[in-house]
């Protein structure tokens, strides 16, 4: 005899006041829509591999750029190669890499010489640490903690690294992890370019760690700009996870239809 079946998951409601403001938004025309990728369009992992994207992203995301006066960026501290190679999408999007220092085409050669360098003194750190992980982006180096097990030696890790960072470095610290760019690009400055290039009237700005809340202070009252998750924010708006993020986007894509 089988037990009762397991009751099906509750629809995911946005809040009344973030619908409208999608209402509203839809009406805005040229309109930018830009978006960190992991854990918002993506569920965060241990291995940033495997980040593969929530299921409905991809087609509520072609539903928004099939609109000729919508554009969708991708906005995300990852190198722009990397995001496309994990995100697997396709389509005519704009994409935005290492922080904003990936926007025109790859770094300059001086640049990547320093990264490289940054990368030999902060190996040593890292291997010393069972779970914790080296990555050489092509603006930055970024020291993983996620998945060592000793909560101890992570924070002890990242301390290291940040004292190992010089003077001229950018330091972004995130959701347990440390990066150290070479540029002081940001998110806010890449994306009000973008805006700006684009003459966008309005901008919708998803984001979930502390490097999003460059791109959520840059813009203007105008704008939309929703925080993922839970933490501190600037942000106007705030939705629980990447599966609310698709009915977001549904959502929006409702509107503009």
């Amino acid at each position: 005899m089988t037990g009762p079946a397991a009751p099906l998951p509750s629809p995911v409601r946005l809040p009344a006041e973030l619908t409208a403001a999608l209402t509203e938004l839809a009406r805005q025309r040229p309109l930018l829509v830009a978006s960190d990728y992991d854990g918002v369009l993506a569920p965060l992992v241990g291995d940033p591999s495997a980040a593969v994207p929530q299921s409905g992203v991809a087609e509520a995301l072609g539903r928004l750029a099939a609109h000729e006066d919508v554009v969708v960026a991708l906005v995300s501290g990852r190198g722009v190669a990397d995001l496309q190679a994990v995100s697997g999408f396709a389509g005519p999007y704009r994409w935005i890499g290492s922080h904003g220092a990936e926007y025109g085409g790859p770094l300059s050669g001086e640049l990547a010489s320093r990264r490289d360098a940054l990368a030999e003194r902060l190996a040593p750190l890292v291997a010393a640490v069972p779970g914790a992980r080296l990555e050489v982006k092509p603006a930055s180096v970024a020291v993983h903690v996620r998945q060592v097990t000793d909560r101890a030696a992570a924070a002890a890790l990242i301390e290291q690294a940040d004292a190992a960072a010089d003077p001229s470095l950018t330091k972004k610290p995130g959701k347990e992890v440390l990066e150290l760019a070479v540029t002081d690009a940001d998110k806010g400055s890449a994306l009000l370019r973008l805006r700006d290039d684009l003459g966008a009237a309005a901008t919708l700005y998803l984001g979930d760690d502390r490097t999003d809340e460059d791109a959520f202070r840059a813009l203007s009252p105008g704008d939309l700009t929703v925080k993922v998750g839970e933490g501190e924010t600037v942000a106007g708006h705030r939705v629980a996870d990447p599966a609310a993020v698709v009915v977001l986007l549904d959502t929006l894509a409702d509107a503009l239809d």
